[in-house]
């Protein structure tokens, strides 16, 4: 007597490709649906960590002309967990810290160092310096100069729709913010400038002369703002986070 192959056998589902497709669309399928539908209960799959803001006026517009360059293409924003990492550039990256970054600087390609925890690093005038002569404080760099930076006005007017805009897409921008874009944009770059209003909407918000030309707000003024705030905005003792080497 002959022994029948159960109807869902290998054998079986391995020699008829009509059944063998329908049960791979729905393993699939039942797979897609346990990964997918947990996510629409909650609000993010970020932790939230303290002190995250979103940027600046300044910062932001920085950060646009950060991008606009290419400074990506060889300088990543990203700190792996290994030792040699955070040994050289600190305590590794965490996602919470390109919550409101648009699009984020992460990358993996590093023709210069990592630039995460550059913040606070070297002074404005060193940063005035290296972008208008690179060599001059690194002599083996092959970066290009950007020293056009410091001829070309920041375009103030159109700000506050910016901030708009990035709302729309999640940062938590409020109505004050907006309604004191130009004024913040301004202060920022202004040693002599009233700046507690500032430093209340965007904690810990660095208030210097960055290009050292107190008579014009600059594009090198919005891009050293920026790169002075990287890295520096967690306080990872407060959070009992504490680099690998340690």
């Amino acid at each position: 007597m002959a022994i029948r192959e159960p109807i869902f056998s290998h054998a079986r589902i391995e020699k008829n490709g009509l059944l063998m497709l329908v049960l791979v669309l729905l393993t699939i399928s039942i797979g897609g649906i346990v990964e997918i539908v947990p996510l629409f209960t909650i609000e993010t799959t970020i932790e939230r960590v303290q002190g995250v803001r979103p940027y600046t006026p300044l910062e932001q517009i920085g950060r646009n002309i950060y991008v606009r360059e290419g400074c990506y293409t060889c300088h990543s924003q990203q700190i792996r967990p290994f030792r040699d990492e955070v040994e050289r550039y600190g305590h590794y990256s965490l996602a919470a810290e390109s919550l409101y970054d648009h699009p984020f600087q992460w990358g993996s390609k590093r023709t210069g160092p990592d630039l995460a925890r550059v913040g606070g690093k070297y002074s404005n005038e060193w940063h005035v310096v290296h972008m208008s002569d690179p060599r001059a404080v690194v002599p083996e760099s092959i970066m290009p100069p950007y020293a056009f930076l410091a001829a070309r006005a920041v375009s103030q007017s159109d700000i506050a729709d910016h901030l708009r805009a990035l709302r729309a897409v999640g940062v938590p921008y409020s109505d004050e913010m907006i309604a004191n874009a130009q004024a913040d944009l301004r202060a920022q770059a202004d040693p002599d400038a009233d700046t507690g209003d500032l430093q209340k909407r965007y904690p810990k918000a660095m208030v210097a002369n960055f290009d050292g030309n107190p008579q014009r707000l600059t594009e090198m003024d919005a891009l050293i703002a920026y790169m002075q705030m990287l890295g520096t905005l967690v306080d990872f003792s407060a959070h009992g986070l504490e680099d690998l080497k340690q």
